[in-house]
């Protein structure tokens, strides 16, 4: 099939914004960053809706006026979404909020709730994932505090190829939540670097997503939890297969075998009319009070642009969608 014939890629062209349409034009139909329509998505993503709500109210921190970590309105949060949509690496505005984020990590508070109990370091370490990955992609990569993320995380990773954050003594096995987007920062870091160290890590890690083909225990074979089966957007520090699929790719592990059931999975999820619905949120809408509330509506119910986006991303990279070049 043509890909530009296909009626999810004809449904992301339309999208409103920028970022989606430069993502699929690049990523699905594999056009030339020189074509016009290319240049023309990516001159307007800084000024996206999604982007520009992300963005709103930006203090002179380089904050929002609330605790970088919190949920879903700290600069935290804010720059996984902004990386995901494509901001540019040089943008101050990121800076300044990334700026934000590594105080706050390599603060002595932060640092000091920090433990290691039976040989193990207790660590919700996607927080040092994020921000690992989403400064290495902003080119911060050779910066000391940037490194020093992706040291910690080495040397915090539990002998099973993951981290947790359990403080029960007996706890010893790690956290597919806690474990996916530190598995993003290394790949980043080491893309941008070369760390050797940062891909050994990660090489661990994938291996202990993949012996448990994303979602089933390695010792029972059962599926561990139902809810990772569904398909959700944003997922911040939670976990579904899709997510981790969209990680595996930027592995080069697309096509690994343990990965294949995930991969049928989301395929069989296809609507008729050929896009990808949102089977749950993690936050609660704009405007609203509870504690998790979003400054972006990404779609609570029906077809939904960046699980489409992603879903395209994963198959084609496994081979499960032919698409032409032309």
């Amino acid at each position: 099939m043509d890909a530009s014939t296909d009626p999810a890629v004809e449904w992301l062209l339309r999208s409103e914004d920028p970022s989606v349409r430069y993502f699929t034009l690049t990523d699905i139909l594999e056009q030339s960053a020189r074509s016009a329509p290319v240049r023309q998505a990516k001159s307007h993503i800084p000024t996206g809706p999604r982007m520009s709500a992300l963005l709103a109210g930006q203090q002179p921190d380089g904050g929002f006026g609330v605790r970088p970590y919190q949920k879903f309105r700290g600069a935290h949060w804010r720059l996984v979404s902004l990386v995901e949509l494509g901001i540019p690496p040089d943008d101050a505005r990121a800076h300044a909020a990334a700026e934000q984020v590594l105080d706050w990590l390599h603060g002595d508070a932060h640092r000091g709730r920090i433990q290691t109990i039976n040989g193990l370091v207790r660590r919700c370490a996607s927080q040092e994932g994020n921000a690992l990955g989403v400064c290495t992609y902003l080119g911060l990569g050779r910066d000391p505090r940037v490194k020093c993320l992706a040291d910690s995380l080495i040397e915090w990773q539990w002998p099973d190829g993951g981290w947790n954050c359990d403080k029960k003594p007996e706890a010893h096995h790690s956290s597919f939540y806690e474990s996916l987007r530190p598995l993003w920062g290394l790949l980043q870091y080491h893309r941008a670097t070369g760390d050797a160290a940062a891909l050994a890590a990660a090489e661990r890690t994938t291996d202990f997503f993949l012996r448990h083909r994303l979602f089933r225990s390695e010792r029972t074979g059962e599926v561990i939890n139902p809810a990772w089966l569904k398909l959700h957007y944003p997922l911040y520090w939670h976990y579904d297969i899709l997510q981790c699929l969209v990680i595996l790719t930027l592995a080069g592990r697309a096509l690994d075998p343990r990965a294949q059931e995930a991969l049928g999975i989301v395929e069989g999820k296809r609507l008729p009319a050929g896009v990808w619905k949102v089977e749950g949120c993690e936050w609660a809408a704009p405007g609203t009070r509870p504690s998790q509330v979003e400054v972006v509506d990404w779609g609570r119910r029906g077809p939904n642009e960046m699980i489409t986006l992603n879903a395209l991303r994963v198959l084609k990279a496994a081979g499960r969608k032919e698409f032409s070049a032309d």
